[in-house]
């Protein structure tokens, strides 16, 4: 029986990326996936925006109504979500061609839960390419070691079972940065990890979001070198070592 695909977008005043994302998924032609876009009450625009795309396309599903920050919304996108499989996509990054039919034909031979990871383009704000994302080495001991290779840069590279939050619990509301980090470390400890060296994700590094910020104030790799330190205390004693 063919895998079905959730992305779920959480957005917040996105108005200057929001028709580009709902296209980029319509444009991926894939018949097994719904997108589901939770809007925290935007006021720029974004709604009637996807108010008109939901009206002409029913794949797309939406809510928009006050959050408790992106966790939270992520959260939501997760217990409405239909699909088997997931896959986020923040408003502001995008999809290869293919790759939603790519990474459910391979699911259909993977055992649950899987987190599949491929590699992700990293863009600045001219639209050039920074580097290519190839987190080969994703393992729970290369991330202790704060490994760079063993990080997804952006989620639109990877796609995960929905029942691999079943076992690790959803995201915690009260992160608001590393949410995406937390959620690796815990994944590689309770799924079946897969890498694949294609081409999947497209990620803006864009200097008016909190995450450029983050980084560029140093406060990114403090943040990270404690998440990686909170769950090398709880590994067991040979990754300690």
């Amino acid at each position: 029986m063919p895998c079905t695909l959730s992305v779920i977008t959480p957005v917040f005043n996105g108005i200057r990326f929001i028709e580009f994302c709902i296209r980029n998924v319509i444009e991926q032609n894939c018949p097994d996936v719904e997108h589901i876009i939770v809007d925290g009450g935007s006021s720029d625009g974004t709604v009637e925006v996807i108010r008109r795309y939901t009206a002409e396309y029913p794949h797309i599903r939406w809510i928009s109504e006050q959050d408790r920050g992106q966790s939270d919304a992520m959260n939501k996108g997760i217990g409405m979500a239909s699909g088997d499989i997931l896959g986020f996509l923040n408003v502001d990054d995008y999809y290869q061609p293919g790759a939603l039919r790519d990474a459910l034909g391979m699911f259909e031979k993977l055992p649950e839960p899987t987190l599949l990871v491929g590699n992700c383009n990293v863009w600045d704000d001219d639209d050039k390419l920074q580097f290519v994302n190839r987190p080969a080495k994703v393992g729970l001991l290369a991330l202790l070691m704060l490994y760079v290779p063993a990080f997804p840069a952006n989620p639109s590279g990877y796609f995960y079972h929905k029942s691999l939050h079943g076992k690790i619990g959803l995201y915690d509301v009260e992160e608001h940065y590393g949410m995406d980090v937390h959620f690796i470390f815990k994944a590689v400890q309770a799924a079946h990890v897969k890498y694949v060296d294609k081409l999947w994700g497209n990620y803006r590094y864009l200097a008016d979001t909190k995450t450029y910020r983050d980084v560029e104030s140093g406060q990114n790799k403090t943040r990270v070198t404690k998440i990686a330190n909170y769950y090398r205390k709880q590994a067991p004693v040979h990754y300690r070592l």
